[in-house]
C-alpha cells in the first residue's frame, strides 16, 4: 500500500521510506529535508515565532539579485519593506517597555543599557527608544497604531513623541491628543525634518487661541537654556592646526554662519588666471573646507577698530619679524599676544614672512621690525589700511579682482598694495588694487611672479 508523508500528499512506499541517516538512503543519495517543528510543537512563545519566521523568510531570500526584477516589483519591495521595518520597530518597541525585568537579571541599570550591550547598539540610540517605548505603552497610542500597520517610521515617531511631548504643562489633555492625531496625519505626507518643523508649530493648528503666549513661554525657556549652554573650545593639534568647537545658541549661529558664507558662496571654483592659458588645477572644495576658508576670510575682514579695547587698546595682534627676513622671505615671524586659553600663550607661534605681508594689507596686524639685536627698529601702524572712502573708490574703479581673467566681486576682495608696504609703498589709490583672496595669496607668494597689463589687470605666472 502506497501512503504519503505527513503534511505531505506525494505517494510514497513505505517499505522504501527511509531517512537520510540509513544506508538505504546513502545508497540511493536520497536526502530529505527534515520538517522544522511547529510553534506548538516547540511551545515558543508567538512573539518569538514570528521573529523567527521573518528571519527564515529573509534567509530565503538572501541569495537573489534583485538586478533583473522591474521597477513596479523594486517600488513594491522597497514600500513594503519600509512598511516591515515600522511594524517590526513597534513591535520591538513594544517588548522594550516591558523588559524591565531582564535588566534586573542581568544586574543592568535598565533596559536600555542591556540592549545597548546585547544589541550592539549605541547607548544614546538605545536611551532613545526606550523613551519611545515607554510613551507608546503609556499614552501615544495614535503613534503606537499607526506604526503597527506600517504608516509611521520609527524617525516620524521619534520626531511626533518629542513635539507633543515638548508641549507646554498648562495644555490639556484633549489638546495633546488632537496634536498627536495630526502629526500622525501629517506623517502620511512628511518626513521627520518637515514633521519636526510642523510639530514645533503644531498649537497654532490645534489650540490657536493659546498658540502664541506658549511660543513666546517656550521661546524664551529655550533662550535661557541655550545662553546657559553656551561654550567655545579651542585646543592646539601640534601640527599647524586648532580645532575649534563649541556650542551656541542657535541665532547666534544662524548669524555667523551668514557671515562666513558672504565669504563662502556664491564662490566661483577655479577663478584665477595665468599668462599662459594654464594654471593651478583647482580641486572643488567641499562646504566644510570652504566655510573653513571663509573664517580666515571673515577675519581678516573684519575691522579692528569697531572690536572692544584689548589691554588698553583696539584688539592688534603684534608680529615680530627680522628685517632681513621681511625682505627676503627667510625665517618666519612670532606672533605676540594672548593664548587660546589661559596658560596658552601665543608667543612662539610662527607664521611665514609672506604671510604676515598679506596680512598687514587686511588686518589689524601689527609688524614690529627687528634689528640684528632683536630690538624694534620700526613699528608698522594701521594707518596703512585703506579707509573705508578709498575702498569705496576702488570698487567703483575695478569693481572687480584685477586678475586677469577673474570676476570675483569687488565686495568679495582685499585691497593690495601694489609697492609693499614694508618697501615704502603709500596707502593711496594709485598704490592700490583689488584682489580675491586666492589672487591675493598668489601675489605673497614667489612662486609666481605677477606683470601689470596696460589695462591696469595683473597677469600671473609661475616662476620656473
Amino acid at each position: 500500500m502506497w501512503t504519503s508523508c505527513e503534511g505531505c500528499k506525494c505517494p510514497v512506499n513505505p517499505a522504501s521510506r527511509s531517512d537520510d541517516r540509513s544506508p538505504a538512503a546513502r545508497a540511493r543519495g536520497w536526502t530529505v529535508v527534515e520538517r522544522r517543528p511547529t510553534v506548538t510543537e516547540l511551545a515558543l512563545h508567538p512573539i518569538v515565532a514570528a521573529a523567527a519566521d521573518v528571519r527564515s523568510a529573509l534567509k530565503a531570500v538572501a541569495d537573489v539579485n534583485p538586478t533583473f526584477m522591474s521597477t513596479s516589483d523594486k517600488a513594491a519591495a522597497l514600500t513594503e519593506l519600509g512598511r516591515a521595518e515600522s511594524q517590526l520597530a513597534e513591535l520591538r518597541l513594544r517588548i522594550l517597555a516591558d523588559a524591565g525585568d531582564l535588566a534586573h537579571e542581568t544586574a543592568a541599570k535598565d533596559a536600555a543599557g542591556w540592549l545597548a550591550k546585547m544589541t550592539r547598539t549605541r547607548f544614546a540610540d538605545a536611551r532613545a527608544d526606550l523613551a519611545l517605548a515607554s510613551a507608546l505603552d503609556r499614552d501615544r497610542a495614535f503613534v503606537a497604531s499607526a506604526m503597527r500597520d506600517g504608516s509611521v517610521t520609527l524617525a516620524q515617531a521619534h520626531v511626533i513623541h518629542r513635539a507633543v511631548d515638548a508641549l507646554p504643562a498648562s495644555v490639556d489633555a484633549d489638546t495633546v491628543t488632537r496634536a498627536e492625531a495630526h502629526l500622525v496625519a501629517q506623517a502620511a505626507e512628511f518626513g521627520p525634518k518637515e514633521l519636526g518643523r510642523i510639530g514645533r508649530r503644531i498649537l497654532d493648528v490645534v489650540a490657536p487661541e493659546i498658540a502664541e503666549a506658549a511660543e513666546a513661554a517656550r521661546l524664551a525657556e529655550q533662550e535661557a537654556r541655550a545662553a546657559q549652554r553656551t561654550r567655545l573650545t579651542m585646543r592646539r593639534l601640534g601640527d599647524g592646526t586648532t580645532r575649534i568647537s563649541g556650542r551656541v545658541p542657535d541665532a547666534v549661529a544662524t548669524r555667523f554662519a551668514t557671515y562666513l558664507e558672504a565669504f563662502a558662496n556664491p564662490r566661483r571654483e577655479g577663478a584665477g588666471a595665468t599668462g599662459d592659458g594654464g594654471g593651478d588645477v583647482v580641486v572643488r572644495q567641499g562646504y566644510p573646507k570652504r566655510m573653513g576658508d571663509a573664517l580666515a576670510q571673515f577675519l581678516e575682514a573684519v575691522d579692528p577698530h569697531r572690536l572692544p579695547l584689548h589691554g588698553g587698546d583696539a584688539t592688534t595682534v603684534v608680529v615680530t619679524i627680522p628685517l632681513a627676513s621681511l625682505l627676503t622671505d627667510l625665517a618666519a615671524a612670532d606672533l605676540v599676544g594672548a593664548g587660546l586659553v589661559p596658560g596658552d600663550d601665543l608667543t612662539g607661534d610662527r607664521i611665514t614672512a609672506a604671510q604676515a605681508r598679506r596680512l598687514a594689507c587686511t588686518a589689524k596686524i601689527l609688524p614690529a621690525v627687528l634689528d640684528g639685536r632683536s630690538l624694534p627698529i620700526d613699528l608698522g601702524r594701521a594707518k596703512r589700511l585703506f579707509t573705508p572712502a578709498q575702498r569705496k573708490a576702488l570698487l567703483i574703479r575695478d569693481q572687480t579682482c584685477r586678475a586677469e581673467g577673474c570676476d570675483t566681486p569687488g565686495t568679495w576682495c582685499d585691497a593690495h598694495h601694489l609697492d609693499p608696504w614694508h618697501n615704502g609703498g603709500s596707502t593711496d589709490l594709485d598704490n592700490a588694487v583689488l584682489l580675491c583672496s586666492h589672487h591675493h595669496h598668489r601675489i605673497h607668494d614667489t612662486g609666481h611672479r605677477v606683470d601689470r597689463l596696460p589695462s591696469g589687470d595683473l597677469r600671473f605666472h609661475r616662476r620656473s
